[in-house]
């Protein structure tokens, strides 16, 4: 064999495990047709947090405004993209010199499988011990007239100007948060959802309390509307649902979700089982050929495609190739985030599943922005939910606030290695912090010792 590993993508999907494997003494190689890192660290999650970190700043001063700040603050989104795009465009050589450091082969092009232990890439065919695909998913396009006038989120998070009044099909996480920055600088955002509501995996009280906010700021919601056609105007373009309720604005984002990249993979000569969805595994992630594996959004899966998910994927792939484990995937929570202004984040048991089994979990609502103003940033509105299981450990929780992302963090832990109040006890928290706060709350209620 050329390999003992072949991975077809390097994103985090591919190369934490393929990283792993190298340093392991593996020869391995990163079949990429296109940027080194894949979609989320060249045209999502790390665009996004880039370009969001000012608006995070922006919206926390907003909250002072009349209490002690009286300055008008602008953000401008052209500068900011530009240096997104010179921050961004870095990590395609960097990686690309970084995984040779380390002894893995970056070959760029397609690859398609040709059997088992084969992967063409262009005229060149390389043969592996074991395969891992890695190729990711793609936005999704509704298939309505017009469909060609839409964008994409990777669309969008290369865009030089702010457009004056977006259109968005579909309130999911994608939508949400880009309308969040899009609001703070004062345009207007319609949404069409053919869902009754927005986010409709996170807590109906915090999603709700998020879109109230967005309609004072100028969003418009259109739910129960299945978007019919898209069509160019004079002045940009008009989206008209089933129903007849229209909109007109400058640009038109089409968020409906995300499709797994499995065409033209060779997949179906090896009888391996695909499809939008993605690619069918077992629970060692194998695919119907035993030494083929998949990771990351290419997946088939219940589990959240999120980067973390997939990396863990990724390392769990490395660990079975190496024989460390042989152990089918378990999955610990998953702290799962939406980056809107504010953050609403949950992991573990969700409060809807809590509260449907009442005899087995309780649930303990901690009104964080009145109780802790004063440590709080003086973010109101914040808002904590705590899900303890019969015994009083922490079993889940949700939040609403700008700090969702660090309490998370900290809970998660808790979680997974069933911690109690004398666990918490036992180590110091700096001070004074909403962390420590956090620690606070969890010893009021959680298992004793």
């Amino acid at each position: 064999m050329d390999y003992d590993v072949v991975f077809l993508g390097s994103g985090h999907s591919c190369n934490h495990g393929g990283m792993a494997l190298a340093l392991s003494g593996k020869k391995v190689a990163f079949v990429e047709a296109d940027k080194m890192g894949g979609t989320c660290t060249n045209y999502g999650c790390d665009a996004k947090i880039l370009l969001d970190g000012p608006f995070a700043f922006l919206d926390g001063l907003k909250r002072y405004e009349g209490l002690c700040v009286d300055a008008d603050v602008r953000l401008d989104w052209t500068r900011l993209m530009a240096y997104k795009k010179r921050a961004i465009g870095v990590f395609d050589p960097l990686l690309e010199q970084l995984f040779g450091k380390l002894g893995v082969d970056v070959i760029r092009g397609r690859g398609r499988l040709t059997d088992a232990h084969t992967v063409a890439v262009g005229d060149r065919s390389i043969t592996a011990e074991y395969i891992v695909i890695g190729t990711g998913a793609r936005n999704a396009r509704l298939d309505i007239p017009g469909k060609e006038l839409t964008h994409g989120s990777s669309d969008f998070l290369d865009l030089d100007v702010m457009p004056e009044h977006m259109i968005c099909i579909g309130a999911g996480i994608i939508s949400m948060e880009f309308a969040s920055m899009a609001l703070l600088l004062g345009k207007k955002v319609t949404f069409f959802e053919f869902a009754p509501r927005a986010l409709a995996a996170y807590p109906a009280g915090y999603v709700d309390a998020l879109v109230e906010k967005m309609k004072g700021m100028g969003a418009a919601f259109h739910f129960g509307e299945a978007v019919a056609s898209v069509e160019k105007t004079e002045n940009g373009y008009k989206v008209t649902s089933k129903s007849g309720v229209s909109a007109e604005g400058d640009y038109v984002l089409d968020a409906t979700g995300r499709v797994a990249n499995v065409e033209e993979l060779g997949l179906e000569e090896l009888g391996i089982q695909a499809s939008r969805r993605g690619i069918v595994v077992d629970d060692h992630l194998r695919t119907a050929v035993p030494n083929i594996y998949a990771s990351g959004d290419v997946v088939d899966k219940a589990i959240p495609k999120l980067t973390p998910t997939a990396e863990y994927e990724s390392n769990y792939i490395a660990a079975q190739i190496l024989g460390l484990s042989d152990a089918p995937i378990a999955y610990p929570p998953v702290p799962n985030l939406v980056f809107t202004l504010p953050r609403i984040g949950q992991v573990g048991v969700t409060v809807e599943d809590a509260q449907r089994d009442a005899e087995s979990y309780k649930v303990v609502n901690v009104p964080w922005g009145v109780q802790n103003d004063w440590v709080n940033n003086h973010e109101t509105e914040a808002d904590l939910t705590l899900i303890f299981d019969r015994e009083g450990y922490l079993a889940g929780a949700a939040v609403y606030s700008s700090e969702a992302g660090t309490w998370l963090d900290y809970l998660t832990p808790v979680i997974v290695r069933k911690m109690t109040a004398l666990d918490l006890r036992s180590m110091i928290m700096s001070f004074p912090t909403q962390t420590y706060m956090l620690w606070s709350a969890l010893q009021q209620n959680l298992k004793p010792y």
